[in-house]
């Protein structure tokens, strides 16, 4: 591709109101062209009239749908891709303990092995174009939450994986960027199933706090970072050569130096603590005393 051609960005995930629409539209502005990429493209109408945009079917769960992706942008750019952005992604919430293991492995399969079969089939456009790998990742996968914990940890996953990709990539000459999102206003949680525990779950006397977590309310929305904001500041990251982790989000930089400067023991402790706290408030009778008194007892909540 000729060096006056404009640059690309393929970004996945990119329904409307979205952290991957927000994304595209930053990069649109910018002058690149862009491929859009979601599973059912009647979501992406905030982007079908952008020029410049092009809005592309993609399941990144799925070989075929990943390799007509890659022919699209093959075509369009001459086999050179600047910029590759792993958005798509899924949440769910549940007590470990209460999980369903085929919903989380479907989890996984999403914000994890798809991100991993984006960058195996788009390296050697990247490579061409010496570009970047952009995982987001959340600031979830360093801090221990009760109640998201299989989410929080594809994510883990995920940033040990992208920090991996920096090293191997670096000598290709692709820079690799672990973004650790905070909080981002966005509709990530109007498609999430409410929590249903099963009848025996030892969670059901604080089920209300347990399906807290599927959304984010009262003086939690003050912290939100308005989604295009986020993304203009992430393309700027991107654009003056960042690498490795980079803290975007409400409560991001907080939630960093404390991870960094507080023992570990002390921020489990914190986490813990708060946790015990909801169920000594919440726990009825002979379930305080039966399942989670020794929990309690410890910081004397009873």
């Amino acid at each position: 591709m000729a060096s006056n051609e404009p640059k690309s960005a393929l970004i996945t995930g990119c329904s409307d109101d979205g952290i991957g629409s927000a994304l595209a539209i930053a990069f649109q502005k910018r002058g690149y062209t862009v491929f859009a990429c979601l599973r059912n493209p009647k979501k992406a109408t905030s982007l079908s009239a952008l020029p410049n945009v092009t809005i592309t079917t993609l399941d990144v769960t799925s070989p075929p749908s990943i390799a007509a992706a890659e022919e699209v942008v093959r075509t369009r750019t001459g086999g050179r891709l600047d910029v590759l952005i792993n958005n798509a992604g899924q949440t769910f919430s549940a007590p470990l303990l209460d999980s369903d293991l085929d919903a989380g492995r479907k989890l996984f399969e999403v914000n994890f092995w798809g991100a991993i079969a984006m960058v195996q089939a788009f390296a050697p456009m990247l490579v061409k174009a010496k570009g970047v790998v952009v995982n987001i990742s959340s600031m979830g996968a360093i801090v221990n939450y009760p109640y998201i914990g299989l989410s929080a940890s594809s994510k883990a996953a995920l940033s040990l994986a992208s920090e991996t990709l920096k090293l191997e990539l670096q000598p290709l000459g692709v820079r690799t960027i672990t973004l650790m999102a905070g909080m981002v206003k966005t509709k990530i949680h109007d498609n999430v199933p409410e929590v249903a525990l099963p009848e025996n779950s030892y969670y059901q006397p604080v089920e209300d706090k347990v399906k807290a977590t599927t959304a984010v309310e009262g003086n939690m929305v003050k912290w939100q970072t308005p989604v295009q904001q986020f993304a203009d500041e992430v393309v700027e990251d991107i654009l003056k050569g960042s690498e490795g982790l980079v803290y975007k989000g409400g409560m991001s930089s907080v939630l960093r130096w404390s991870k960094m400067l507080l023992p570990t023991w002390m921020m489990v402790g914190i986490l813990e603590t708060l946790h015990s706290e909801l169920l000594a408030k919440h726990c009825l009778g002979t379930w305080t005393q039966s399942k989670c008194g020794s929990w309690c007892a410890r910081r004397s909540f009873q």
